[in-house]
């Protein structure tokens, strides 16, 4: 990677008073978005996080962040709100491309997943390219 594209990605990242990170105890959700194809944490990126209401299999937003320069978002979710359901995390990869100077071929991510078992932690990774991505339970 040229040393403009490094300083470019550098000066990408907030410093962390910028960062609109979601604050609180640890929580039982994380994330950690990874920039694979540039070798890099997915920093700066927009997301949200959403709950399923089974009377009307509508969505209920719960947060919205920002990655840190790590590519994580901490305080996700509290452990008191961590319910069974089905959620959703939207990932805002357009804006994130853009923001790099790059056109990509998903505007955004979205993974929707199962909880069970809210006493346990539960990682979802985001691996991300400009024309892919991957997730996986991660610990």
């Amino acid at each position: 990677m040229s040393a403009y594209r490094v300083q470019q990605l550098k000066g990408h990242i907030l410093p962390e008073d910028k960062i609109t990170a979601m604050a609180g105890s640890p929580s039982p959700l994380t994330t950690h978005v990874l920039n694979t194809a540039m070798g890099v944490p997915g920093s700066n990126m927009a997301l949200s996080l959403h709950r399923q209401d089974p009377s009307t299999n509508g969505w209920s937003l719960i947060t919205t962040g920002t990655t840190n320069a790590d590519g994580r978002c901490p305080g996700l979710i509290t452990r008191q709100m961590f319910t069974s359901g089905v959620y959703r995390m939207r990932f805002e990869t357009g804006q994130y491309w853009e923001s790099l100077g790059e056109a990509c071929f998903y505007p955004y991510v979205e993974i929707i997943f199962t909880i069970n078992n809210p006493g346990q932690k539960y990682h979802v990774p985001l691996l991300l390219s400009r024309f892919s991505y991957s997730t996986y339970r991660g610990s």
